[in-house]
């Protein structure tokens, strides 16, 4: 019996419905029409002769056969990803583009400069990806990302990355200037702190052990999804949280943001991490154009 074959669109489809959890969020990210999609779907399923989706509640699920599916797809793609990769490295020298998971303690526009600058040298072009805890370590290991910047604890290092200390970033804790902490003799003791909504970024990892930071046991605790929603957040008074000094000093200028105490928390080693078998000339210029200036773009407005 011959088996239909199986497109890299129908595996990027399925790929699309499992990251984003609906096939109406999966068509947005893919740009198409839900129906559109959905028809792909029903006829995949029709061609290979299995139900890959169990729609019998309120949302679609994945069957055993889908899942498996699904998990071999992924492999394929990321397989066909670096051999295009390792192709256009080997023919051109320089990598068409590159993609830098950013830490949403940095921010991705900390990097922007390095826009232009990689532009002058070469047309790869970059795409940046905020990442938050151990998403940034999945995206690297699974191909989403090429180069992963952040702020790590040594423990934090997965001993398969490369990585280089590039600088260092302050961390503090902040509320709005009228939030009721400010009025505690001991605001960051764990007792006092516990009785205030903590305002936390949501572990961006897909499929790794979620990981969190900061937060007490029994605290009333806000989930975001961006650092920056976090900022806007604890701006509007809705509850506390660490927030990196550079990220947060324009705010406090604005006199909407306080620092809860003058101690900072902590000052974490930045790194650029990189698996270990693959390196092209822009993922080498990257490295060495971090290493050289991402102090003086730390201290920049």
């Amino acid at each position: 019996m011959n088996t239909p074959p199986l497109s890299f669109e129908a595996l990027m489809v399925l790929d699309a419905i499992d990251r984003r959890g609906s096939f109406a969020a999966a068509a947005e990210e893919l740009n198409r029409a839900t129906s559109s999609l959905s028809y792909q779907v029903q006829k995949l399923e029709q061609d290979l002769g299995l139900i890959l989706f169990d729609r019998s509640g309120h949302r679609a699920v994945f069957t055993q056969a889908g899942a498996l599916l699904l998990s071999r797809g992924r492999q394929l793609l990321q397989a066909a990803d670096e051999l295009v990769a390792d192709a256009n490295a080997l023919a051109h020298g320089w990598e068409l583009e590159l993609t830098v998971a950013v830490d949403g303690l940095l921010g991705c526009a900390l990097l922007y400069p390095m826009v232009n600058a990689l532009s002058a040298k070469t047309q790869t072009q970059l795409r940046f990806r905020e990442e938050i805890l151990a998403g940034s370590w999945e995206a690297l290991s699974e191909g989403r990302a090429d180069l992963v910047v952040k702020p790590i604890m040594p423990s934090q290092l997965p001993p398969q990355i490369n990585h280089v200390v590039i600088g260092q970033v302050a961390v503090q804790w902040y509320a709005h200037p009228e939030h009721a902490i400010h009025q505690m003799d001991t605001p960051l003791d764990d007792a006092i702190r516990q009785k205030f909504r903590a305002i936390a970024v949501a572990d961006s990892a897909l499929k790794a052990p979620k990981m969190t930071r900061n937060i007490l046991d029994n605290q009333e605790c806000m989930t975001v999804s961006t650092m920056n929603d976090k900022l806007l957040a604890i701006t509007a008074g809705l509850g506390i949280g660490t927030l990196p000094v550079h990220l947060a000093q324009p705010w406090v200028e604005r006199e909407l943001l306080q620092p809860i105490s003058d101690d900072i928390v902590g000052q974490l080693d930045v790194i650029v991490g990189w698996q270990r078998d693959r390196m092209g000339k822009a993922k080498s210029w990257c490295i060495q154009y971090l290493k050289q200036q991402f102090a003086s773009l730390m201290a920049a407005p």
